[in-house]
């Protein structure tokens, strides 16, 4: 019976894993299925955390034993593999479409809205919103088939774009890599757009890391007024602009915000000018349990839709006028997105959306 169990881990598709784990602890399909969503979740939350660190320890460590060559060999491959990342990195289909995806999916339960076709003849930028704390919307729409991307968007290949540093640490580039998770920068994305045909959509999280700061359940506010370099670059290479909002995306964790001029914003503020991100002292709920602190996301419906294109002409070398015409027709679009479909995701009609 344990074989069985080994078997379908390795090769099988959701249902066979969750007959083998039947069969192995006579739980009820319903408990083994929520187990099995909380094993997904958690992977991913310390994926997002600790496993570049641990990563980057371990291979140290390797180089430390009688298995250095193993390690050695890795580095070697890591030099000549350096710049993978940034020229439309290394996707699989398989990782993408792996069954503990769907898991992760029902725990919230994720879903993507599709309101416009696209043509694969185009480049987009999609501007995702509200960044959250992990994105985890953004991540399971975009980066794995777990709410059919693919099948929504046929022949459009989508690129969620992530700060740059992660593609440093070791056996983690390669795992988002696998997800298509490119480098958030202007090499990178030049790349995509202007060396890798059409029918590519590179997803962008503008707020970044001073969104993050203040996302907390119950509020609707994103980081954008300052933020036009993703409308240059769509202007430079001709990629039509698509707003996306994640209702929901803010629910799932709980934060602590500090204030403007706190001690605890200068530090936030400082790792983020330095170092890119920012720290948030944040919790979910426990492991075991809904009513304790934990790391694990809270259950809470995400849904993201994906807006109308914004057609975006070729311009080389944009003006500064252009790129702010351009910039306040994408905000425009947003908040009319959010004011369309705020209702019917469980936000009352009177809510508005902050931009910032």
């Amino acid at each position: 019976m344990r074989c069985d169990l080994l078997l379908a881990l390795s090769i099988g598709t959701g249902s066979s894993i969750l007959s083998a784990l039947q069969d192995l602890f006579w739980l009820s399909k319903s408990k083994v299925e929520k187990q099995l969503q909380i094993i997904s979740v958690l992977q991913w939350v310390l994926t997002f955390l600790v496993m570049g660190i641990a990563c980057t320890l371990i291979l140290m460590y390797i180089l430390c034993t009688d298995c250095w060559a193993i390690a050695a060999l890795y580095l070697a491959w890591l030099v000549f593999d350096w710049n993978t990342p940034k020229k439309g990195g290394r996707r699989s289909e398989w990782v993408r479409n792996w069954a503990i995806w769907r898991y992760f999916r029902d725990y919230f339960p994720i879903r993507l809205v599709k309101t416009h076709n696209l043509l694969t003849t185009r480049n987009y930028i999609f501007g995702y919103h509200p960044h959250g704390i992990m994105g985890l919307g953004a991540f399971c729409n975009f980066s794995t088939e777990a709410t059919g991307v693919s099948q929504k968007f046929p022949g459009i290949r989508p690129y969620l774009a992530t700060l740059a540093g992660n593609f440093r640490m070791p056996i983690l580039r390669d795992y988002l890599m696998s997800g298509g998770i490119c480098p958030v920068n202007r090499d990178s994305i030049d790349y995509i757009l202007s060396k890798n045909g059409s029918g590519n959509a590179i997803i962008i999280v503008v707020g970044g890391a001073a969104e993050s700061l203040n996302c907390t359940p119950g509020k609707n506010s994103v980081t954008l007024r300052n933020r036009k370099g993703f409308v240059k670059l769509a202007l430079r290479h001709g990629a039509d602009l698509v707003p996306v909002y994640s209702f929901g995306e803010n629910e799932v964790y709980k934060q602590v915000i500090f204030e403007e001029g706190s001690w605890g914003r200068w530090v936030q503020k400082k790792f983020q000018k330095h170092i890119g991100f920012a720290p948030c002292i944040f919790h979910g709920r426990g492991l075991f349990s809904s009513n304790t602190w934990g790391l694990l996301p809270y259950s809470k419906p995400i849904t993201t839709v994906v807006g109308e294109p914004i057609t975006i002409p070729k311009i080389d070398n944009p003006s500064q006028k252009e790129v702010d015409f351009y910039h306040s027709v994408y905000v425009d679009s947003l908040i009319k997105l959010f004011d369309k479909y705020k209702g019917r995701f469980g936000l009352p009609e009177t809510e508005l959306l902050e931009v910032n």
